[in-house]
């Protein structure tokens, strides 16, 4: 096959007007890459003349055309390759991108020959585009960006885009009829790596644009997205900066958005909440949040509310989520709808695999598994496991050490560790950035990080330290939670209410385990501290 060829022309009507008919690329399928000096907009085509007279007419910011041709092109190539090429423009961050989201109609469905355009063609384009300095990163570097991992417009699977169209009718629906003191609620509840954070990315990018859209029933809305988690609260606003209809006022954390509306005595029109397991279930003066629940405050102040959930990713008492109070809060909403994601997109683990973490969440400990296609694997000491990290680091980018809260670690400049269980060897706890996420920053392959700094991102290879909170008992063959020894006392915070107190300390616990293991990508490494524990993994 021939190669790729890019051709650039001036983003000018007299051009366009003096370019020659005969030219092979006016009625065949193209992709075409417009910018400035700080945006950008890409297409494809089968009328290139007729697309870039449209263009000089409504596109501003612009001055170049940059065609990209190759005779093997067809319109089911052009139209994925232009998909992928806007995902990794956004995490390449040199441009603004100009482009609307995708809508279901538009998913990318297989075609003759995808994975020679989607790998090989692809790879070459990205260099030419490198080399003519079009993008200032390589591939693999965007591809460990979380920007790029919950990009808008990420291609969607049928299940996710299904569920898009599905929240964009209840946001355009609901947005108009609700009149009651509290909003619609629609919950879409979804374990870890299903997917969550895409899909809501991809719909809210959706609803601003329709928001500047005067034919749209979601016009001169005012929407927002929350979520109460600083390293993914940074994604968002990376995202807002990179994408022409989001703005960064447009995201927030719960706390200042509450207290901002009812002190304007404001009503927003929708109300998305990412990782809403993290929201408050009670009142917290050190947070300034002084209501008794903030979905239930989030319902009163928007005519609708979407909320992505997972009941198992809680992680302190004062946002204890059970069925009984999300029940209560469905009742006070005058419409609601719920949905499910389930397939797992972020391990390319088999089902054996996802299994056996499932069952070290229920304190129990299975045979270790093997798929080929997975690395998963036991260590004898934490130093051997943190250099495999490193190793695969060099290799493959974003593979990092995480441990439970067990180790003292404040916020105070100092440096605390996570130590072996025999003392000879430590790691130094993650440091923090007011920039960029944890794992993105390349010294952070020397640190643990912690459940804050990496819950609901991922990882290609992780490695999980089970610190002293997580021992065996090798006459009842099952994990045990000595709660005492988890050093987040953050976490236990806020028991009043709390019928069971012992059994909600060690699901925080459980649950923080099962979002770690649940990080990477390719591979899953545990080093346990508690010796039994370690005896009983290492003996599978």
């Amino acid at each position: 096959m021939s190669a790729i060829e890019l051709l650039k022309f001036p983003f000018k009507q007299t051009y366009m007007n003096e370019l020659n008919n005969s030219e092979q690329f006016l009625n065949y399928p193209v992709i075409y890459i417009l910018n400035g000096n700080k945006e950008a907009y890409i297409g494809e085509t089968v009328y290139f003349k007729k697309r870039m007279k449209a263009h000089l007419k409504t596109r501003t910011n612009i001055d170049q055309i940059n065609l990209i041709k190759h005779e093997q092109f067809n319109r089911s190539a052009t139209f994925h390759l232009e998909t992928k090429l806007i995902n990794y423009f956004l995490g390449d961050e040199k441009y603004t991108l100009q482009n609307k989201s995708k809508t279901a109609s538009d998913f990318t469905h297989n075609y003759y020959n995808k994975p020679y355009y989607d790998l090989q063609l692809f790879k070459e384009l990205w260099e030419q585009l490198y080399e003519e300095k079009l993008v200032n990163h390589q591939l693999e570097q965007i591809e460990n960006k979380d920007i790029f991992k919950i990009s808008p417009y990420k291609e969607l699977s049928l299940d996710q885009a299904e569920l898009k169209e599905n929240v964009l009718g209840f946001c355009e629906k609901q947005v108009q009829a609700t009149t009651a003191d509290y909003g619609s609620l629609l919950v879409i509840e979804g374990e870890a790596g299903v997917g969550k954070s895409v899909v809501l990315s991809s719909i809210f990018n959706t609803i601003q644009e329709r928001a500047e859209e005067a034919s749209s029933p979601l016009y001169k809305t005012e929407n927002y997205l929350v979520v109460n988690h600083e390293e993914m609260f940074k994604t968002y606003k990376g995202i807002a900066k990179s994408v022409k209809h989001l703005k960064a006022k447009n995201f927030s954390k719960p706390t200042p958005l509450i207290n901002n509306l009812q002190k304007t005595m404001k009503k927003a029109d929708i109300i998305f909440v990412d990782e809403a397991h993290l929201l408050l279930t009670k009142s917290d003066t050190y947070n300034n949040f002084y209501g008794n629940n903030q979905l239930e405050e989030l319902l009163k102040l928007a005519k609708v509310v979407v909320v992505v959930y997972d009941p198992d990713q809680v992680l302190k008492l004062k946002s204890l989520w059970g069925n009984a109070i999300l029940e209560k809060l469905k009742k006070l909403s005058p419409y609601q709808e719920e949905y499910q994601l389930s397939n797992q997109f972020r391990m390319q683990a088999n089902d054996e695999v996802i299994d056996w973490i499932n069952a070290f969440k229920k304190k129990e400990v299975l045979e270790i598994p093997k798929d080929k296609n997975y690395d998963f694997k036991v260590f004898e000491t934490m130093e051997e496991m943190h250099e495999k990290i490193k190793s695969q680091n060099d290799q493959y980018g974003l593979s990092r050490v995480v441990s439970t809260f067990d180790y003292l670690h404040k916020k105070d400049g100092g440096t605390y560790y996570v130590k072996e269980s025999n003392g000879e060897y430590q790691i130094p706890w993650n440091t923090t950035s007011t920039k960029y996420t944890w794992a993105e920053k390349p010294e952070t392959v020397h640190e643990a990080g912690s459940i804050y700094t990496i819950q609901g991102f991922d990882l290609n290879y992780v490695g999980v330290v089970l610190g002293p909170s997580v021992k065996y008992d090798p006459t009842t063959e099952k994990i045990v939670i000595d709660t005492s020894k988890y050093m987040d006392k953050g976490a236990y915070t806020g028991v009043e209410g709390i019928e069971h107190v012992e059994v909600a300390k060690e699901k925080i616990v459980l649950n923080s385990i099962n979002i770690l293991m649940k990080r990477g990508i390719k591979g899953l490494y545990i080093y346990a501290s508690d010796e039994a524990l370690r005896e009983k993994l290492m003996s599978y």
